[in-house]
């Protein structure tokens, strides 16, 4: 339970979930209309493929699916754990994300549909970054998971027990930023097409070098450095 929480965890999952919102209205609004965020409603459009035997859309989704699954690998290659601790390798999972959402972009301005496999990649990366921070669940990509935990949060509260005030303040937060993201995604898309992307390649690539450099500078960091120099 969250009891109190570092203002990097908050910014970080504020911007990250903005950035997951704009791609996927984008993704979802362009030719393939599809999203690459959400994998449960894309679970039961190929299931509804098999059903009436479509094989270019069981082609095309069961692909998308596992690019989403391929970039949540990627992620725990790369980073290793599960528990957000500063430190870790966000900022190299952070430019894998850039690259694939530069991928895609590059490849949407193609009409080529392997650009919503490299987005898809780019959330599943992204989603599989953090797992939990001090028992909660923090997913950027998707709100089905954390509606529920603020809906069952607040039955608790309303049933008189006590809650982590500050665990639904993130959900909330979280919740309102990939709306906000979606809805600047839809806007931009509707006057500049795919260039709507550059918005979260922006922010993903700013949130790298930021990460970078203030995990660069942590105390520990420092004294690694300083050892590795002496002993050379």
């Amino acid at each position: 339970m969250i009891t109190k929480l570092p203002k990097w965890i908050l910014w970080g999952g504020a911007v990250l979930a903005f950035s997951a919102g704009c791609v996927n209205t984008t993704a979802l609004m362009g030719f393939a209309n599809l999203s690459v965020s959400h994998v449960t409603g894309n679970v039961s459009l190929f299931a509804a493929a098999i059903a009436y035997s479509d094989s270019r859309s069981i082609l095309y989704i069961g692909a998308l699916l596992l690019s989403f699954l391929s970039g949540a690998i990627l992620s725990g290659f790369v980073i290793g754990q599960t528990s957000l601790t500063l430190g870790r390798r966000y900022g190299r999972a952070l430019y894998f994300e850039a690259a694939l959402l530069i991928a895609a972009y590059w490849l949407y301005q193609q009409h080529d549909y392997l650009g919503q496999l490299a987005a898809a990649m780019a959330c599943g990366l992204q989603n599989a970054m953090v797992a939990t921070y001090s028992g909660a669940v923090i997913r950027t990509t998707h709100l089905t998971g954390l509606t529920s935990d603020m809906g069952a949060a607040i039955g608790n509260w309303l049933a008189g027990r006590s809650i982590s005030k500050p665990t639904l303040g993130f959900q909330a937060v979280i919740w309102y930023c990939f709306c906000g993201g979606s809805t600047v995604g839809a806007f931009l898309f509707a006057k500049v097409g795919y260039d709507a992307l550059f918005v979260p390649i922006i922010i993903v690539l700013t949130a790298a070098f930021i990460y970078n450099y203030v995990s660069n500078h942590l105390p520990e960091q420092r004294e690694t450095k300083l050892k590795k120099r002496s002993s050379s």
